[in-house]
């Protein structure tokens, strides 16, 4: 009951701060905000975020954060940015779209942020759009390669990761080009995540002249994943196009293993592939994953990027283990903070996203330079191919 009044309260609040918003706003939107310096105090700067930290989706949310704050603490630890320290404050979605809709208007207006951040999802991200655009407060670095985030082209929505429709392309010609397979079916989460990627998926199967050969669902939430198999298992499929999480994705595999069904299986990166690996055990070997990130564990000769995560990784987190979304998080405390640097010490809203405007072959020490521009706010493009091996990522070609 107390939840639901707070609740009710933050949403009359939010539609007076949209009426007066409305009964005073010039023409251009920009210029509404050009002065906006909400969350910048003297010795700090407040970002919110809000993203899975429990339920089945928390290992997700739970690296991500890790993975940012060992760059942020660290930052802090040097003085700050222009002598102001990031204060990041985290709340926890649950992978929940109404909980994150109720965390960022708390967020917005209790906690008076001066951007969003690290959110972790589709279903949960894509329900606050109207609020990002409303309170025209930049949203920097999500979990989440859905289309909805890039199309139509938002300055607010500030993407780092490559598409889902990227990943599932290159998933697609994997499995066309060099595994000379045609017969491939879809297994997605019924919802925007899940259509997102089956929609991917369906547009580059149309440039081979192909469509799946099935497609199976599930609830997300729930592990009910008995009635999507079945409709892929009777379709003879060559290869599954997976668009799901850790949990649902490796019941599948493992209830599809159980009944000799063992086609080429694929999944994005938003599936969590360490956690993927760790329950699918002996079933995971030839697993394909694709990632939006190199390999957090090079042993031979680890990319300046990615040797830098581990080592902070180990100071902040030394229970902590290095991981593809780890890394992902560790990247976008990077963004953030260039873009908090440049946009100087009389920072505004504006001059930030401005300021990541700017942001033009960057070097992540990753070897994929990242670059925005006006009407470009997604920064990288790269797709990786990975491989479950005696339960470890591999890297292949």
């Amino acid at each position: 009951m107390i939840r639901l009044q707070k609740g009710f309260i933050y949403l009359i609040c939010w539609g007076f701060f949209l009426f007066f918003l409305g009964a005073c706003s010039p023409p251009q939107q920009s210029d509404i905000f050009s002065e906006n310096r909400t969350g910048i105090k003297s010795d700090e700067i407040l970002i919110g975020s809000s993203l899975a930290l429990g339920g089945h989706a928390g290992y997700l949310g739970t690296q991500m954060l890790q993975g940012a704050m060992s760059y942020i603490r660290d930052i802090n630890q040097k003085g700050g940015i222009h002598n102001r320290k990031i204060n990041l404050i985290a709340l926890d979605d649950r992978y929940n779209p109404t909980q994150c809709l109720y965390n960022t208007q708390k967020l917005i207006l209790e906690k008076r942020v001066f951007a969003l951040f690290c959110y972790v999802g589709t279903p949960t991200t894509v329900r606050i759009i109207p609020l990002v655009n409303e309170a025209g407060i930049p949203l920097v670095g999500m979990f989440t390669g859905a289309n909805r985030l890039r199309q139509p082209v938002n300055r607010y929505l500030i993407n780092i990761r490559a598409s889902y429709y990227q990943e599932t392309q290159a998933a697609v010609d994997l499995i066309i080009k060099k595994k000379n397979f045609d017969k491939v079916a879809v297994f997605y989460q019924y919802d925007e995540y899940g259509f997102d990627g089956l929609r991917g998926t369906e547009i580059a199967l149309k440039k081979y002249g192909l469509l799946p050969v099935a497609k199976g669902s599930y609830v997300r939430g729930t592990l009910d994943v008995e009635a999507g198999l079945e409709k892929i298992i009777q379709s003879n499929a060559q290869a599954v196009v997976m668009i799901g999480t850790y949990d649902s994705c490796a019941k599948f595999i493992n209830l599809a293993k159980e009944r000799n069904f063992s086609p080429l299986f694929h999944n994005v990166s938003f599936v969590g592939s360490k956690e993927l690996a760790r329950r699918l055990g002996a079933n995971g070997e030839g697993v394909i994953v694709t990632q939006v990130v190199p390999p957090p564990n090079y042993n031979a000769q680890p990319l300046p990027g990615v040797k830098e995560y581990v080592s902070l990784l180990n100071t902040y987190y030394p229970d902590s283990k290095p991981s593809f979304v780890g890394l992902e998080g560790y990247l976008n405390a990077r963004i953030l903070a260039e873009g908090l640097k440049r946009a100087g010490k009389d920072i505004t809203r504006e001059k930030f996203i401005r300021a990541i405007e700017s942001i033009d072959q960057y070097d992540l020490g990753i070897q994929n330079p990242l670059s925005f521009g006006k009407n470009d706010y997604q920064g990288l493009d790269n797709v990786y191919y990975t491989m479950i091996k005696q339960g470890e990522l591999v890297l292949i070609k």
